[in-house]
C-alpha cells in the first residue's frame, strides 16, 4: 500500500490535476451507470414495485390487480430518470469510493490508510443491509398499513381504493432506503470519530438519553407520517448507537494494548544495557 502512493509534497496545481482526474473518473463512472440503468428503468422500476406486491398479499387482496398512475404527460418519463439516478448512484458508488481514496490517501499516514480503508469497505455494506431492510419488510409494512385504511364500499359506505402515483411511491420507497441507509452508518461514523480521537465510548454512553430522542425525531422526519415507518426507524437507530458504543469500547482497548506494548518496548529498550557496558561486565 505505501508503494502505490507517494507522500511527497505537491504543488496545488498538481492536486487540482489530480482532484479534477478523480471527478471525471467519478462522473463517467455514474455517467455509464445512468445509460444502463435509465435503458432498463422500467424493469427496475418493476422491481421496486415489488414491495407493493407483497402488501397487497398480505392485506388479502391478492385477487387485484396491482395499479400504479401517472397524473401528468411527463410524470413517468421524470420517474424513469430517477430511477436511474437512483441505480447509477448504487452501481457506481465503489468506483467513486475508490476514487475520493485514492485522492486523500497521499496525504495519509500508513497506519491511517490502514484504518481508513475498512471503512470504506464496510460503509456500502451497511448501506445495503438497510436498503435490503426496507425493501423485504419496512416497505411492505408501511404499504399495508396504508392499504388497511381502504373501504370496500356497499350499503352507506363509498368504495376507497388506494391508487398510488408512480412518482410519490418512487419518492416514497427512495426516502425510506436512504434514511435507512443513511442511518446504518451511524457505527462507521461513530468509529471514525473515536479513532480520531473526537468522542469515546464514555461520551457515548452519557449522550444515551439524548441519542434515543433525536432517534425518535430523526424517524419522524426523514419517514412518511405513519407509526410504522417511524418506529421501524427509530428502534434500529437505537440498536446502531449501542452497537457503536460496543465498537467504540474494543477500539479504545485495542488503542490502550497497542500503548502498553509500545510502552513495554520503551522499557525494554532502556533496560537493555548498552555494548560498553556489555564489554566493561
Amino acid at each position: 500500500m505505501s508503494g502505490e502512493y507517494e507522500d511527497k509534497p505537491q504543488p496545488l496545481i498538481e492536486h487540482l490535476i489530480e482532484l479534477r482526474r478523480r471527478l471525471m473518473w467519478a462522473v463517467g463512472a455514474f455517467f455509464v451507470a445512468f445509460l444502463i440503468c435509465f435503458y432498463f428503468a422500467k424493469a427496475l422500476f418493476n422491481i421496486l414495485v415489488q414491495p407493493f406486491k407483497w402488501s397487497v398479499e398480505w392485506a388479502g387482496l391478492s385477487h387485484r390487480n396491482v395499479e400504479l398512475i401517472y397524473t401528468a404527460p411527463q410524470e413517468f418519463f421524470f420517474t424513469q430518470i430517477k430511477v436511474a439516478m437512483f441505480g447509477a448512484l448504487v452501481i457506481a458508488f465503489p468506483i467513486i469510493a475508490q476514487q475520493i481514496y485514492k485522492f486523500v490517501a497521499p496525504g495519509l499516514y500508513k497506519n491511517e490508510r490502514a484504518a481508513f480503508l475498512p471503512f470504506l469497505i464496510a460503509s456500502p455494506i451497511l448501506f445495503l443491509i438497510g436498503a435490503a431492510l426496507v425493501y423485504f419488510f419496512f416497505t411492505p409494512m408501511v404499504m399495508w398499513f396504508f392499504l388497511s385504511m381502504e373501504q370496500g364500499g356497499g350499503e352507506g359506505e363509498v368504495s376507497i381504493q388506494l391508487l398510488p402515483k408512480v412518482s410519490e411511491y418512487l419518492g416514497l420507497i427512495m426516502s425510506l432506503i436512504f434514511a435507512f441507509g443513511l442511518v446504518f452508518q451511524l457505527p462507521v461514523i461513530s468509529s471514525l470519530l473515536v479513532r480520531a480521537g473526537f468522542i469515546s465510548a464514555q461520551t457515548l454512553v452519557e449522550k444515551r438519553k439524548y441519542a434515543i430522542v433525536i432517534a425518535f425525531v430523526a424517524a419522524a422526519i426523514l419517514t412518511p407520517p405513519d407509526p410504522v415507518s417511524q418506529i421501524g426507524l427509530a428502534l434500529p437507530t437505537i440498536l446502531l448507537y449501542e452497537i457503536a458504543i460496543y465498537t467504540a469500547r474494543l477500539i479504545e482497548r485495542q488503542r490502550a494494548g497497542a500503548a502498553a506494548e509500545a510502552d513495554s518496548e520503551t522499557e525494554d529498550t532502556a533496560q537493555a544495557p548498552t555494548s560498553q557496558e556489555a564489554d566493561k561486565a
